[in-house]
């Protein structure tokens, strides 16, 4: 418990002397009266002094004046104490409990009428996710990670309107063309799969992790990593690969080697204009269990002074019963 140990001291230190000045002046009164004649004058006051219940009364006033001046130094002290604001730490440890999903995006020239239809289906997964982490890396050439893994849909959203109205064209460098066009070829799809398997943070430990990877297939140039390499990568990390295929049925071989890449991880592949696809990918994924994963640890400082104002209470009480029975 932390105390505001100087404010304290001087809310005290007023309240004695406030009860001080009242106990003197008490005093004062009582001496005035008693030097000025008030009260009734008796005869042969010795022997009422020497009688036993004489005694007892004025051995109780006097242990009930005592009780007054303790309680009154311990309502003083507990007001004190009150008055400081107490405080209490307390220490946690965040656990969010949810799964790791990399959102993957082909923005080559092939992809370019039908990344918007992606980008809807990844706004779309955002209806059926709760809890779960998503991040975004695109690439074409060479990849680029929009936004990490993160469990803010606020965020998320943003990210993705932004990716759409640069597929307008309105930029003199739009946003999908930044930091993806630094390498020969196009649409390297091992690379940019193998690149959105690295994404992933935690990789000692044991989480549901998941790729949802977009793309036509259609690579333009030598990979450093082929698909089925990718795909073995993502499998060794425990990633499991959704792929969405947008031109299913264009190239029967390439959509076979995403297929096949897919389902080497334990994952599946589906078409864009399915009308199950987000609704089967979101079921897919929430059947793998969740796993925990710890916060940063926190400190919280809350006031608590019901224990003070509850003292001072209850010896506020005593106090005013006492000062009723001696009738000061």
């Amino acid at each position: 418990m932390a105390l505001n140990w100087p404010f304290m001291l001087l809310i005290v230190g007023g309240v004695l002397v406030v009860a001080i000045a009242i106990g003197v002046t008490i005093g004062l009164v009582r001496t005035s009266r008693r030097v000025t004649g008030g009260g009734a004058q008796l005869a042969r006051a010795e022997r009422l002094r020497a009688l036993p219940s004489f005694s007892r009364a004025v051995r109780t006033r006097r242990i009930a004046l005592s009780g007054i001046l303790v309680l009154g130094a311990l309502a003083v002290l507990s007001g004190g104490l009150a008055a400081a604001r107490p405080m209490t730490a307390q220490t946690i440890q965040p656990v969010s409990t949810n799964r790791d999903i990399m959102l993957c995006l082909d923005v080559s020239g092939s992809m370019s009428e039908v990344d918007l239809e992606i980008i809807d289906v990844f706004e779309n997964l955002l209806d059926g996710f709760e809890g779960e982490r998503l991040g975004l890396t695109i690439f074409n050439s060479s990849p680029v990670q929009v936004f990490p893994l993160t469990d803010d849909y606020d965020f998320i959203r943003e990210h993705l309107q932004s990716l759409r109205r640069s597929f307008d064209y309105t930029d003199s460098v739009p946003e999908h063309y930044s930091g993806t066009l630094n390498g020969p070829g196009a649409s390297l799809i091992g690379d940019g799969l193998t690149a959105c398997a690295m994404r992933f943070d935690h990789v000692e430990e044991e989480r549901s992790r998941t790729i949802i990877f977009a793309s036509d297939n259609e690579v333009n140039g030598a990979s450093i990593v082929s698909v089925p390499e990718a795909a073995a990568f993502a499998k060794s990390m425990g990633v499991r690969v959704f792929a969405i295929n947008p031109v299913a049925g264009k190239d029967a071989t390439m959509t076979q080697e995403l297929a096949d890449a897919a389902a080497l991880t334990g994952g599946k592949a589906y078409e864009l204009r399915d009308a199950t696809t987000v609704d089967d990918i979101v079921a897919e994924v929430q059947q793998q269990a969740a796993t925990q994963l710890k916060g940063q640890v926190q400190i919280i400082w809350s006031d608590s002074p019901n224990l003070a104002l509850a003292v001072l209470a209850v010896l506020s009480i005593g106090f005013v019963a006492l000062m009723w029975r001696v009738r000061l």
